[in-house]
């Protein structure tokens, strides 16, 4: 059986991601007393009695709002409790039962799920407050007072949840996951990828730039496999932010690539290439992952039958410190060369993960320094003894030499070079590390 979902859910600026972060033990999901920081749904996990359940935050609940933005949080939440097993209420003891607690209460009892009623704020140990009491009118059982900013409750509030979970198996879920962080600028169609790939609105589309801004985890399963696509914030230039929620949703991202297998770099197919795209592509290659340019929104593209090949050329030009990156060209929208895309995945996660036998590299060596000799420098010799693979994520080979002031870069890229040749690294950056022998690590 898979990880029960338990649903936070609530009206905005009652403490869901304040909560949120302290059961899952981790600043995830973006805290900030602006309402509607939180938009989409933001997937955690925490383990309670030896059982792991997976937790969702969601945006404020406002039932009768126009707004298109808020409209869409709504939906969000929506979909949040369709999918969970059990749904937290989350209340403020400060402000007591307000009109649309009693109308989220009522939304939750005509789900027909089972509702934990959390009363958040309660930061005084002992006794709960008198307006406590109130929350009971709202027919959902008994609350448990929590202060999620002091910790205190949630063990009872986890304790309340495991009642209603469905039974636990021995069954274990399958670990083989490909983790796929989508990044690029604002507005170059992210959201609209995950959701095209999901079949549902799994994330937050609209014109509005900063749409998105925390990280969304999206698991999905095909005939390629099972993939986790991490849907980021846009990533403008410093000098554009100016809002401390989107410098926030900027580090969501650059932790979202931290912990990701492959990055999908997403590009404008109509705006072009951008200064910004390879600052996005730089932060990828400086964590080391596997790399894909995809080109979005080809579908809106006059083209004739050099159209592609002239963009690829431009695309080799700018992107040429990554010149081992395959590029694809998809549209979000319609759907097109998607399929091309999971292909291309699975073979760059696998690209980044190949470990290379130190035989098959030392004879690849000798070929390669007997076709172009190591440099030399006032009568000396580079001498290059042996290589060896020394980890994977991304490959990283180690060789020792007499001088490591003889081995030049460019002989380092030479060798980078034949190493790609041979093994058929495509999409995943190579680390090299120069030791003379004798040296320590």
């Amino acid at each position: 059986m898979s990880t029960p979902i338990v649903a936070i859910v609530g009206r905005p600026n009652v403490g869901k991601s304040t909560l949120f972060n302290k059961l899952i033990g981790e600043r995830l999901s973006i805290v900030d007393d602006t309402p509607g920081v939180t938009r989409d749904r933001i997937y955690g996990e925490c383990e309670w009695n030896n059982r792991k359940i997976r937790i969702i935050d969601t945006g404020g609940i406002e039932p009768y709002s126009d707004d298109i933005i808020l409209k869409q949080m709504r939906r969000q939440a929506e979909l949040a409790i369709d999918t969970a097993d059990v749904t937290i209420l989350v209340t403020n003891v400060r402000d007591g039962v307000v009109a649309t607690d009693e109308e989220v209460a009522q939304m939750l009892q005509k789900s027909g799920k089972p509702v934990v009623l959390c009363v958040n704020k309660c930061d005084k140990i002992g006794e709960p407050p008198a307006e406590f009491y109130e929350f009971y009118n709202l027919g959902l059982g008994e609350p448990v007072q929590v202060s999620s900013i002091h910790g205190t409750g949630t063990g009872d509030l986890l304790e309340e949840v495991c009642k209603y979970l469905p039974p636990q198996s021995d069954e274990d879920e399958n670990e083989d996951i490909i983790s796929v962080a989508v990044i690029g600028k604002p507005n170059v169609g992210k959201s609209s990828l995950i959701n095209y790939i999901t079949g549902e609105n799994r994330c937050i589309v609209s014109d509005i730039a900063g749409t998105t801004r925390d990280s969304i985890d999206t698991v999905v399963e095909n005939s390629y496999g099972r993939f986790n696509f991490i849907d980021t914030a846009g990533m403008r230039k410093k000098a554009r932010v100016y809002d401390d929620i989107e410098r926030y949703s900027i580090i969501r991202a650059q932790m979202a690539i931290d912990r990701c297998d492959v990055c999908v770099i997403m590009i404008d197919a109509e705006v072009g290439y951008t200064e910004q795209d390879s600052k996005v592509a730089g932060m990828a290659i400086e964590a080391g992952k596997g790399c894909i340019i995809a080109v979005n929104k080809w579908d809106a593209i006059d083209k004739d039958t050099h159209t592609m090949n002239n963009f690829k050329k431009t695309l080799d030009t700018e992107f040429a410190f990554m010149s081992y990156t395959p590029y694809i060209f998809i549209s979000a929208k319609t759907g097109q060369r998607v399929d091309n895309l999971f292909q291309l995945i699975t073979s760059v996660a696998a690209n980044n993960a190949m470990r290379i036998r130190t035989g098959m590299l030392n004879d690849l060596l000798n070929t390669a320094t007997t076709r172009v000799q190591p440099p030399t420098d006032k009568g000396k010799r580079l001498k290059i003894y042996y290589c060896t693979q020394a980890s994977v994520k991304p490959p990283t080979f180690v060789f020792f030499c007499n001088n490591k002031e003889l081995f030049h870069f460019s002989y380092q890229r030479y060798l980078e070079n034949r190493i790609r040749e041979t093994f058929g690294l495509e999409g995943t950056p190579i680390r090299i590390i120069i030791r003379e022998r004798g040296e320590k690590k």
